[in-house]
């Protein structure tokens, strides 16, 4: 099943027995071997390599969850003896795993020998299905609308905030509503997008209908279009962290109508956490919090905010008017 399991995931038998530190006949022996137990083709080869056909997706869907208990049996053997080790598989949504996942997967690596982690991006609805299918241990999304079949547990709320170019044209008043924005050439997410699920409805509950020029799901090219044109956004400050650092862009609290976004770590109620999971998910929080207080310093403060957040050491406030 793990043999199974590792090419679903890698499509390519090279790869595959690479990952397994087996040979590559022997990797499809064993898959030819399994095919003729349960007497259904399981991959289509061709030259681009393997493809999971009906057969294999169902298999993927019940043998997932297994190899996941076998392997948590084994950390938590392995945890009598004063080890954290297995292997984690995690999945992040885009605007969690650019801002956290290259500290985060240092620090594991460095603290937890052992434990081999995998991590993959993607939408909110996405890695609510690979969490329910087993494929992962755990998953960082936003808060979903409707309920889903796992348990969520809250990591952190942030604020969705309005940004645009350092040194541009837009230039928005002093006391910003959320419906300002729909006079503005705007670039956001696509409508598969869980942050764009978000502004969505907002903007829908005070009768206002977004209509973005550009839509961008991969953020860092997001926030380098706003960085480079004319356009504005509306992002989480953790997504806009690294051009507000590098000053090209500018961000401003909406004064009301404020947006809120909620991240959850979500688990499959029935699976235990393992202990080599909680490890990595109690790394990854820390970062993530971490990374929204430094994004947090670069917002300009609203008209209606009795304490702004401090200045990093070295920016100069800009001087008020009169």
């Amino acid at each position: 099943m793990q043999y199974f399991l590792c090419l679903a995931e890698e499509r390519n038998v090279t790869r595959a027995a690479r990952q397994l530190n087996i040979v590559q006949p022997a990797l499809s022996m064993q898959i030819a071997k399994l095919e003729a137990e349960l007497g259904q083709k399981l991959f289509d080869r061709s030259v681009q390599g393997m493809t999971l056909t009906s057969a294999g997706e169902a298999l993927v869907r019940l043998t997932a969850p297994i190899v996941r208990d076998a392997e948590y049996a084994r950390q938590e053997m392995a945890q009598l003896g004063g080890r954290i080790s297995g292997r984690v598989s995690v999945g992040l949504i885009t605007s969690v795993a650019q801002s956290t996942m290259a500290r985060s997967s240092a620090t594991v690596a460095s603290r937890y020998p052992e434990i081999t982690l995998s991590v993959c991006e993607g939408y909110t609805e996405t890695l609510v299905d690979w969490v329910n299918t087993g494929q992962l241990d755990f998953a960082l999304i936003n808060v979903p609308r409707r309920k889903t079949p796992l348990a969520a547990h809250q990591i952190m709320d942030e604020e969705m905030v309005f940004a645009c170019r350092k040194d541009g044209p837009v230039k928005p008043p002093a006391k910003l509503r959320f419906d300002h924005i729909a006079n503005v050439d705007l670039v956001l997410p696509s409508k598969r997008h869980g942050l764009r699920l978000i502004l969505d409805e907002h903007a829908a509950a005070i009768g206002i209908d977004l209509r973005p020029r550009l839509e961008l799901d991969t953020l860092p090219a997001l926030c380098e279009v706003i960085a480079t044109t004319d356009f504005a956004t509306v992002l989480p400050t953790i997504a806009l962290r690294q051009s507000l650092a590098d000053g090209t862009i500018r961000a401003h609290r909406f004064d009301a109508q404020r947006i809120v976004r909620s991240i959850a770590w979500v688990h499959h109620p029935r699976r235990p956490v393992s202990v080599a999971a909680k490890a990595v998910l109690d790394v990854i929080s820390h970062d993530l919090a971490q990374a929204a207080a430094a994004a947090r310093e670069f917002v300009e403060p609203s008209s209606g905010d009795k304490n702004p957040p401090s200045r990093k050491e070295g920016r100069k406030p800009r001087k008020r008017a009169g």
